[in-house]
């Protein structure tokens, strides 16, 4: 079980459990299954029982932190282990926005989409997130930070029960549609605070999806420590020691 700092809060080891995943790409329907088998999939009860957990940071963003201890293994080893782990995890080049071998710290910033879909009255709603995955290294240990401050919503107000489109056929906004589109009027991009909504807002209009975004935030969050964690430990195909 490991031990997950929100800012302040020295540990949440009752909320994160124990198990891993073993997967170094995470795909979202994993997360979710991930996030059930240890939360419930009742979404806005999980969100309530983990807030009792949950501490923004000085400027309102989730911020979870562990130090992970890797005794005998030098900050250099650490560093070639955790830029593997990096380089073959996120994809996109640009999610490494910072590198600095000699200061021992690796920056990654990389949406996950999709974590949360809603259809209401009006609007349907997607929720994405974008993490800032911070990695500082010294000899012997690991120290592993990550935010969130808001979701990215794509909402479309042609998406909810009673609102169709011309030709009777709702136009459902999802993460195919590219970076600032604008092709489709009834798309829009908004960003929601996540210190302005469920659950540490009781009345919310958009409760029901927020619920589920909280969860699925926290839930990559200890899926991310458990990544960095294994990787330290037995390296990302298990066979890379000094033994060749």
């Amino acid at each position: 079980m490991k031990q997950i700092i929100i800012t302040v809060i020295a540990a949440l080891l009752s909320i994160c459990g124990t198990a891993h995943l073993q997967a170094q790409v995470l795909k979202v329907a994993d997360l979710e299954k991930y996030a059930k088998e240890r939360y419930g999939d009742k979404w806005l009860d999980a969100a309530k029982n983990l807030s009792g957990g949950l501490v923004l940071d000085k400027n309102e963003s989730l911020t979870y932190q562990q130090v992970i201890e890797a005794p005998g293994k030098t900050k250099q080893q650490l560093y070639v282990a955790l830029n593997y782990w990096a380089t073959a995890t996120f994809k996109d080049h640009q999610a490494i926005t910072l590198n600095d071998k000699e200061a021992g710290c690796i920056i990654i910033s990389s949406a996950l989409a999709n974590i949360a879909e809603h259809t209401g009255t009006i609007n349907k709603y997607s929720v994405s997130i974008t993490p800032v995955i911070r990695i500082d290294i010294k000899d012997g240990r690991v120290r592993v930070t990550y935010t969130v401050q808001n979701y990215d919503v794509l909402r479309d107000n042609s998406g909810g029960w009673l609102s169709l489109s011309d030709n009777d056929e709702r136009t459902y906004g999802d993460s195919k549609r590219k970076k600032e589109d604008n092709t489709n009027g009834h798309l829009f991009d908004e960003q929601w605070e996540i210190a302005r909504h469920y659950p540490f807002v009781e009345k919310d209009a958009q409760k029901r999806t927020c619920a589920k975004a909280l969860v699925m935030t926290h839930a990559y969050s200890c899926a991310i420590m458990d990544k960095v964690e294994e990787a330290l430990k037995n390296g990302i195909v298990g066979n890379e020691d000094d033994d060749w």
